[in-house]
């Protein structure tokens, strides 16, 4: 090819990269504007429908429209971002393709050798048209990829309140130490006004600031020890089975072992409900128990409680108050109504309960209402509110804190509060709570997000495996059961992963949970839409073996108990079906409100959290 062949194609090709960058800067300013112009929180028709459905509960058809409505809001909004980000990309590779012919381009030109005289006003000119087109198209292309980069990250302005709130803080991981009077004995409320004396801790545990590398192998995962593993709690796997500690019960896998729980309830009218609750503050955890005392929290904007309560009969014991912690933000972050300020379900080891809050704040209570220690984790970046539950084992409090900012999981010790390890994960934000699974006598967390499912050394945070294959605002906790992890998430997809080869047994795209976590037991899953399809699957197969569409919103999460499943719909129906590989429904029992939390269990017991009371279920 000769130097003028040269000079023409790369003149050719520099034309269709310009004509290509400029169309594709001009619709992504469009895209954006677009985009500014719709809320993707919150739909003013949407809510006019919910308020509808609120005066008309039994309007199926309604209901129905709803869910429908949300599907296609969500697709559209979805689409509208992934267009928005290809758009960037492309406007990325036409620009390089764009400076790479012009840089061809005058190479060639330069090696032409007489050039025509020209008078200098004219070389002026052109001079001050070519300054003039460069700064005019850098100006598009900026204006291009700052509108795709705000389209892209606009749910996080959502969040706003907490972003400035953090930056307020002078240490996001202070430890508060808390010395107290000795334990009184229990009762109706723990007072605000006992004598206690307040000491910030003489070490400010540093949160660890490093990036996350791209590199997926185990070894190159980042892991920070900061003390070393605290003492055994002596809490047994027995032990945990006897109580309820934990969302979704013993090691978070939704498997309770009690025995002789009801099947035939009436809230409303009060048959079987042995006592009935008031709640002081809303929330969206679920009770945990520990021998004979319930645990659940509420929060508003102003404040954030713990409440315990005797579970024989009902009464308040104390109410813990989280307050006066270093680094917690002033104005609560902005949080939507389905999750809130206090979704986080607490935990306990039998000696303290802790708690977690939308502003970051960990609290631990001894089982008598004494503060032990607070801290504030950072206000989490999140636009729903943070939801991710706690657990603990081995005498460590185990926290997933995945944000807009990056992922992480921490373990602080049960005593002080303290930060044992923590460890950097390759991953997005995420709603989903963690899981102890115990593989060949060693116990691991499991954790889910985008993009990644993984496991993790309880003891020291090493990534033990991981495994890519999630993707979008992942909510639903997994499920596990026989060494094969379950993960799923509504608009992605439903996997089957062993856990000690890491290998895919099978996948599935068509009943995905959305908020509701997966239960995983004896061979069978079970898989609760957000839209009312309640399935159940072959644990090592991925076969279909049944389906019940009773069409009612389902956000808690299926538990197995003394031989049955039970499922809690969102207006306060529990379905109750056979441990089967063949539907067979026992019942259906009506609260008599609306219900979002997972129930928790106990001998003759269920436990149930509805929109403003707590009631115990039983003969």
């Amino acid at each position: 090819m000769n130097n003028q062949d040269k000079l023409k194609l790369s003149h050719n090709i520099a034309l269709i990269a310009g004509i290509f960058c400029a169309a594709v800067a001009l619709l992504l300013l469009l895209n954006f504007w677009q985009i500014t112009k719709t809320d993707p929180i919150e739909s003013k028709a949407l809510e006019a429908l919910v308020q509808r459905l609120k005066d008309d509960r039994n309007n199926e058809e309604l209901k129905e429209e709803i869910r429908n409505f949300d599907l296609l809001a969500r697709k559209a909004y979805f689409n509208s971002q992934w267009q928005v980000e290809t758009g960037a990309y492309m406007l990325l590779f036409g620009a390089i393709v764009l400076a790479f012919a012009l840089r061809v381009y005058y190479a060639a030109k330069s090696k032409i050798e007489e050039p025509e005289k020209v008078l200098e006003n004219e070389i002026a000119s052109r001079i001050i048209a070519q300054k003039g087109i460069v700064i005019v198209g850098s100006a598009v292309m900026v204006l291009a990829l700052l509108a795709s980069y705000l389209s892209v990250n606009q749910l996080k302005s959502y969040d706003a309140n907490a972003l400035v709130a953090e930056n307020k803080t002078s240490a996001e991981e202070a430890v508060e130490v808390i010395n107290v009077a000795p334990a009184q004995t229990a009762t109706n409320e723990v007072s605000e006004e006992v004598a206690v004396n307040e000491t910030t801790a003489s070490e400010n545990v540093s949160e660890v600031q490093s990036e996350v590398a791209s590199s997926k192998t185990v070894a190159e995962t980042p892991v920070t020890e900061t003390k070393p593993a605290a003492a055994s709690s002596g809490m047994t796997l027995a032990e945990l089975q006897k109580n309820h500690n934990s969302f979704r019960g013993p090691l978070a896998q939704g498997v309770i072992m009690h025995k002789n729980i009801p099947t035939e309830w009436d809230g409303a009218a009060g048959a079987n409900v042995v006592w009935k609750a008031e709640v002081p503050k809303h929330g969206f955890n679920s009770p945990v128990i520990w021998g004979d005392k319930l645990f659940v929290a509420g929060a508003d904007n102003t404040t954030r409680e713990v409440y315990c309560y005797n579970r024989n009969d009902g009464k308040l014991l104390w109410t813990g108050v989280a307050d006066n912690i270093s680094g917690s933000p002033a104005t609560p972050p902005r949080v939507t109504d389905d999750t809130g300020l206090s979704a986080p379900t607490l935990t306990t080891d039998g000696n303290a309960v802790f708690a977690i809050f939308g502003t970051g704040d960990v609290i631990a209570f001894d089982m008598n209402g004494k503060r032990l220690w607070a801290r504030n984790l950072g206000v989490p970046d999140n636009h729903y509110g943070h939801s991710s539950s706690l657990i603990t084992w081995n005498g460590k409090l185990l926290v997933q804190y995945d944000t807009n900012r990056g992922g992480k999981v921490m373990a602080l010790d049960n005593k002080s509060g303290e930060t044992v390890w923590e460890t950097q994960r390759n991953s997005k934000i995420s709603w989903a709570s963690p899981v102890l699974a115990e593989v060949d006598g060693k116990y691991q967390l499991v954790l889910t997000a985008d993009p990644i499912v993984a496991g993790y050394d309880v003891e020291n945070g090493e990534e033990l495996w991981s495994v890519e294959c999630m993707m979008g605002e992942v909510g639903p906790s997994v499920g596990y059961a026989d060494g094969i992890v379950v993960a799923a998430n509504e608009y992605a997809r439903m996997v089957a992963i062993d856990i000690r080869t890491q290998e895919v047994l099978w996948e599935d795209d068509f009943y995905l949970p959305e908020a509701s976590s997966i239960l995983a037991h004896d061979g069978l899953v079970f898989v609760a839409t957000s839209y009312g399809v309640f399935v159940c699957y072959d644990l090592k197969e991925g076969e279909l073996l049944w389906e019940d569409d009773f069409g009612s919103p389902v956000y808690s999460s299926p538990v197995f108990a003394d031989g049955k499943v039970y499922l809690m719909d969102n207006d306060g129906v529990m379905r109750i079906y056979e441990f089967s590989r063949e539907l067979k429904k026992v019942g259906e029992n009506e609260l008599g409100e609306m219900s979002g939390p997972t129930p928790a269990f106990a001998d003759g017991r269920i436990y149930i959290r509805g929109e403003n009371d707590l009631y115990c279920i039983g003969k």
